[in-house]
């Protein structure tokens, strides 16, 4: 046989075997052993029946899970659940009704494990019922004192799952590959208004102080979601969208909010149906440690993002777009997160360029690309945490969380975009949201999609010449850096900004008014100060900061850049505002530059642990263990 007829017989057979895996993909079983005691290719949970109470005196959750479970291997002994920081009644627990002799784990020495529940099961197992209240070392729970919240008067609650913090208040099979749907009955107090990741949420509180809520979607357990406060609804007419708040801050939020309608008819347009029924979003107290949390049918979302401008509104596009990428098809591991983050980064730049045009959404994927850059400096060119496809054994997922999955995977897709062309590229992503619905999926069942799908081989081509090489895709996913073929991205808006900095940075007694602009975008100021050398005359950050305020400012983006700039110049007198700053705000995408800056020196490093000890009440969890991480501190 020639060698191109045998190229063309072996490629064909090899599309076949790569649409047979793709169309399997949603059937498997995926490993959950990295990061979970769960055995799902024994049994595992399909649904969740949750009795809660919550109780803010004690800051506890009494409840009572109930799981319909599913036998895979008829010979199976146990079903196990991951728990971490609950206190389980060992003796209350019953599988199909009945007491059995369920047993806890040692605590792993992998602290986000936290231990294995180990229940007894049949091969007529059906139901296990679980006993137990949450405790202090609850890490997923924020209670928010009074003084935390807008209000300044009512305490709060909320839940922060992703990426392995759901079994701290619900024992479960913490693996993202592991969907089940859920219902919830819950007990508050009096006027408060409790909220969870479902469609049917309360608009306003009852007599009964009671609530009972349905997710007939299956979601991964770090979808679970669980607000509780003195909220208000304010609905956007003749849509499935609204927004909550408290009371003091709802008109706000619904002002600043309001393009979210237009925001689902954008994206249904470019990627299909809306699967999840309401849209709506929850604007939390300043505490929380993301931007925000793409809970389905309830976004959780910073403070930090209103602005009064709308100019960061790009956030709740990003939790929209992961109604598609992200709560649709999930990725099967924390080893695949890059298949939620730089799909769902690659969906929000449509969104914002459909509804604000080309050049403002430009100017986001500018900034992106410059974070990426430096993300691969700090990790290093040749590291293996700079590859999309992750190695992360033995290591806690949120490590996983960093701007390569968000900003390296979204470049990788912007180049297939570019190179296959956008009708083509936008019928191949609606095609793979639709095919793979509510599924999880790994890096490798993507690929395979990918292959047969649209970079189908190409028979009459050298192996070493065909698309699949000619593109670099391995070299996007399984190694380090940006491939040569990483897109260009040309911000238009930042041709201006870049033109002044010259004179702005070997000028001071240059009029600052007559070449910067006050009514600049949240963008357009970061890419000014993110191009200023720290080793300007200390004379230009301070008529800087006399003209335009920055020291204090309530934008937080700002905020963040400017102290960043400040800490590398010793801007002395910008300091006090940066603590208060950090003693307020706890999105780690504002902490950690500051704090990391700061770790670099003896004196700045003193500077940290004095912030740190003052403000660590104010953070969840998840901020205080990369910041006590960072600075070797006791947690």
């Amino acid at each position: 046989m020639k060698f191109y007829n045998w190229m063309k017989v072996y490629l064909f057979v090899l599309a076949g075997v790569l649409i047979s895996l793709s169309a399997s993909a949603a059937d498997k079983i995926p490993d959950a052993s990295q990061h979970s005691f769960a055995n799902p290719q024994q049994a595992y949970v399909t649904h969740l029946d949750w009795n809660a109470a919550i109780d803010f005196n004690t800051k506890r959750i009494n409840a009572t899970a109930i799981w319909d479970i599913k036998i895979v291997d008829q010979d199976a002994k146990e079903i196990i659940f991951d728990t971490r920081g609950l206190a389980i009644n060992l003796e209350a627990i019953k599988v199909n009704g009945k007491l059995v002799k369920a047993s806890l784990g040692p605590m792993s020495e992998l602290a986000f494990m936290g231990q294995a529940l180990h229940v007894p099961i049949h091969k007529e197992a059906k139901k296990v019922e679980i006993l137990y209240h949450t405790t202090d070392a609850s890490q997923a729970l924020q209670w928010v004192e009074p003084t935390q919240t807008h209000s300044k008067t009512d305490p709060f609650l909320y839940t922060q799952s992703e990426a392995a913090l759901a079994r701290s208040w619900v024992p479960c099979q913490d693996a993202p590959g592991i969907r089940f749907t859920y219902e919830a009955h819950l007990s508050v107090p009096a006027g408060f208004l409790a909220l969870m990741s479902v469609g049917n949420n309360a608009k306003s509180t009852n007599s009964k102080n009671e609530y009972n809520y349905q997710q007939t979607h299956p979601i991964p357990s770090y979808l679970l979601a669980l607000a509780v406060g003195k909220l208000t609804y304010i609905p956007y007419q003749n849509s499935e969208c609204g927004i909550y708040a408290e009371q003091t801050y709802a008109s706000t939020v619904f002002n600043e909010f309001d393009a979210m309608p237009s925001m689902v008819k954008a994206a249904s347009k470019l990627y299909g149906k809306y699967a999840w029924g309401r849209f709506d979003v929850i604007v939390l107290p300043p505490s929380f440690p993301f931007g925000g949390m793409e809970n389905p049918n309830l976004t959780f979302a910073t403070p930090t993002v209103v602005t009064g401008r709308k100019d960061l509104v790009n956030l709740v596009a990003h939790e929209l777009a992961h109604s598609w990428s992200g709560n649709l098809v999930t990725n099967a591991t924390w080893n695949d997160f890059w298949l939620n983050e730089g799909f769902t980064m690659y969906v929000e730049q449509r969104i914002m360029e459909e509804l604000y045009g080309r050049d403002f959404a430009e100017m986001q994927a500018a900034l992106d690309v410059n974070d990426v850059k430096v993300a691969i400096q700090d990790f290093g060119e040749k590291s293996p945490d700079t590859h999309l496809k992750l190695n992360l054994a033995n290591r806690d997922p949120d490590e996983g969380m960093t701007d390569i999955a968000y900003d390296k995977g979204y470049l990788f897709l912007r180049m297939l975009e570019e190179y296959y062309g956008r009708q083509k590229w936008d019928a191949f992503l609606k095609s793979y949201f639709t095919t793979h619905a509510f599924s999880s999926l790994t890096t490798e069942d993507f690929l395979a999609y990918l292959s047969s799908q649209l970079v189908t081989p190409e028979p009459l081509v050298a192996p070493e010449q065909t698309a699949w090489r000619k593109l670099r895709i391995d070299e996007w996913v399984y190694g380090p850096g940006l491939p040569s073929n990483t897109p260009v991205v040309v911000a238009k808006r930042f041709n201006s900004i870049d033109s002044v900095m010259e004179i702005v940075s070997k000028n001071s007694t240059y009029d600052l008014n007559t070449i910067l602009k006050k009514d600049w975008t949240t963008f357009e100021w970061l890419r000014f100060l993110q191009a200023i050398d720290p080793n300007t005359d200390k004379r230009i950050l301070q008529k800087l900061d006399e003209t335009y305020l920055l020291t204090g400012t309530d934008n937080a983006e700002i905020a963040t850049d400017w102290y960043l700039l400040c800490l590398r110049a010793n801007y002395e007198s910008a300091f006090p505002a940066m603590k208060m700053f950090l003693g307020k705000v706890g999105r780690r995408k504002f902490l950690m530059p500051l704090y990391f800056e700061m770790n670099k020196s003896d004196a700045g490093k003193v500077m940290a642990l004095e912030i740190y000890r003052n403000s660590k009440s104010v953070y969840h969890s998840v901020s205080r263990n990369t910041i006590s991480n960072l600075l070797q501190t006791d947690y």
